[in-house]
């Protein structure tokens, strides 16, 4: 999620675990740890671009980091508050530990997902919110802000945090449950058109949780879709976007090609433009509603030389009206 998110999320665990007895200084520390899971944003100064964006959401945002990180913080955040004695090193540990894991808990529920599980090579992503959704976060702000602005005895905070807390949560319950219908609506729409599919993708539309988008993998390519849980008419599906994954088979041995498929999960496609290959990362979606026209959100630049060593450069394409996507956007969000 956006770093507003978490940490508002850190900042409102914070004021959960150690607020009734530290009060704002709990909340204070809740948002600092709930942000520390992103440095590792920081890769990219100490590696390649590919290698950093493979390592995204891994250490950073595991039970192992939180397990290690929060003694660390606990026995610093003690040394700073010494005075307050009636709160101990574990005190502090618990605070640090809680607002830590629950980063990338809530990350795991974006497209990207994390590695909660690390070192194991696996990637947990529920894909069932957007990284960006102020309905998640603007009515679990105004609580936090509620409470923190009473005083750590008064028992109307605890309660406003509470109601946070539980508004976020069942939000995130909501989308669940609006991913499983708009699943069930795309394969519903698949087997009345006749199309026949290996694999569906669903995640929501930037910004909300009422249109959903679908990736479908068919045996030679990729369609992709649409629906809003306002529609009324049928789910229209794209035509199909060809895999083209032969023209990588002779570099599937080179690490920058192994790292590609990695990050994108398997979900990409092959362009061959102006004498250079482009892998397509399908994952994120289209940048406009027009499903067959509208470019992938990003792409990485094969380079070859003469040797056949790869080397990549990710891309975006460019979006020349960012007014009329977010329209036509919220025109779609409407229903069709």
């Amino acid at each position: 999620m956006d770093s507003l998110t978490q940490i508002v999320l850190g900042a409102s665990v914070g004021e959960a675990v150690l607020g009734k007895k530290v009060g704002n200084k709990a909340i204070l520390w809740g948002a600092i740890a709930g942000t520390l899971p992103d440095l590792d944003v920081l890769l990219r100064y100490f590696t390649d671009e590919i290698s950093s964006t493979q390592m995204h959401r891994g250490f950073s945002h595991s039970i192992v980091f939180a397990v290690l990180i929060a003694p660390l913080l606990g026995w610093i955040a003690k040394k700073i508050h010494f005075k307050l004695i009636d709160i101990s090193f574990k005190d502090w540990t618990k605070l640090f530990f809680w607002t830590t894991v629950t980063h990338p808990l809530l990350d795991a529920h974006t497209t990207w997902g994390t590695q909660l599980f690390w070192p194991f090579n696996y990637r947990l992503a529920y894909q069932n919110i957007f990284v960006v959704d102020p309905f998640y976060t603007l009515p679990f702000l105004c609580f936090l802000i509620i409470a923190m602005s009473l005083k750590r005895e008064n028992p109307s905070r605890s309660k406003f945090n509470t109601i946070g807390l539980s508004v976020s949560s069942t939000y995130l319950i909501l989308t669940l449950i609006f991913k499983w219908v708009s699943f069930q609506e795309f394969k519903q729409g698949l087997e009345s058109q006749k199309i026949e599919y290996v694999e569906m993708d669903t995640k929501p539309s930037p910004l909300n949780a009422i249109l959903w988008s679908s990736l479908i993998e068919t045996d030679e390519g990729y369609r992709t879709a649409y629906y809003s849980l306002f529609d009324k008419n049928e789910i229209i599906y794209s035509k199909e976007f060809l895999k083209n994954h032969h023209l990588l088979e002779p570099y599937l041995d080179q690490k920058v090609i192994k790292q590609l498929i990695d990050i994108s999960a398997g979900w990409y496609r092959i362009e061959e433009k102006n004498e250079k290959l482009l892998f397509w990362d399908l994952r994120f979606g289209q940048t406009g509603m027009d499903i067959n026209d509208a470019s992938f959100l990003w792409y990485y630049e094969l380079n070859i030389d003469k040797n056949g060593n790869v080397s990549a450069i990710k891309r975006q394409p460019e979006i020349k009206n960012f007014k009329m996507v977010f329209k036509e956007l919220f025109n779609r969000i409407k229903g069709n």
